[in-house]
């Protein structure tokens, strides 16, 4: 059942990354728009995280590659974070609406359980489902 559950995670994490980083190269006016002020090349940042988007999802359907893409996506969501932090708290608007403490709130630490995600889907790691001698 964990494995199926597993596999289950993995395939939305390959959508939803595989998604993501299409739309970072598609549309990047709204990423573009969260990156902090202090990040240098703001537009050649947004399709670079794009690409590890997508390289990352292309990652997770190789069984060879996909403990790499996991630890991959993982590093990429940490790194991801500031730009979150910043969309939440300099209240950036995207498309003319911003988004309150509602969205930011839960969005902002939903980041821990996105980057074991990753870690888990992938197989990077088995915590903390690892019990003595299942290992």
């Amino acid at each position: 059942m964990r494995q199926r559950i597993r596999t289950a995670l993995c395939w939305l994490l390959t959508l939803a990354y595989g998604y993501a980083g299409w739309r970072h190269l598609a549309t990047p006016e709204p990423f573009l728009a969260i990156t902090p002020p202090w990040v240098p090349r703001p537009e050649l940042v947004v399709a670079v995280t794009g690409i590890a988007e997508i390289a990352g999802a292309i990652g997770l359907t190789i069984p060879a590659m996909r403990k790499a893409a996991g630890w991959g996506l993982a590093f990429y969501a940490l790194c991801v974070w500031p730009a979150n932090l910043h969309h939440a708290l300099a209240n950036v608007a995207i498309g003319g609406a911003t988004l309150g403490w509602w969205y930011h709130g839960p969005r902002l630490a939903a980041q821990p359980l996105i980057i074991w995600s990753a870690l888990w889907a992938s197989g990077a790691v088995d915590w903390p489902f690892r019990h003595g001698t299942d290992r």
